[in-house]
């Protein structure tokens, strides 16, 4: 009987779940945050490779995959 009563006061897995859930919601506001920025962080790169490229002398113009964006 003592045995079934310290398992029932024990709040170990409590605090995993806490922590658990926790843990997750900080993942969906990372999720949620790095997508209503993704845009604006997706033009400012191609801005500043268009404005590399340009600067050598090339045209740019974005792919797909990145490969021969900036033509000479």
């Amino acid at each position: 009987m003592v045995k079934h009563i310290t398992f029932l006061k024990d709040e170990a897995g409590a605090t995993a779940i806490e922590y658990g859930l926790i843990a997750a919601l900080v993942a969906v506001v990372g999720v949620v945050a790095f997508t209503a920025t993704g845009e604006s962080v997706l033009t400012s790169f191609t801005s500043i490779t268009d404005d590399f490229c340009t600067a050598v002398g090339g045209s740019f113009t974005m792919t797909a995959t990145g490969e021969n964006s900036c033509i000479f």
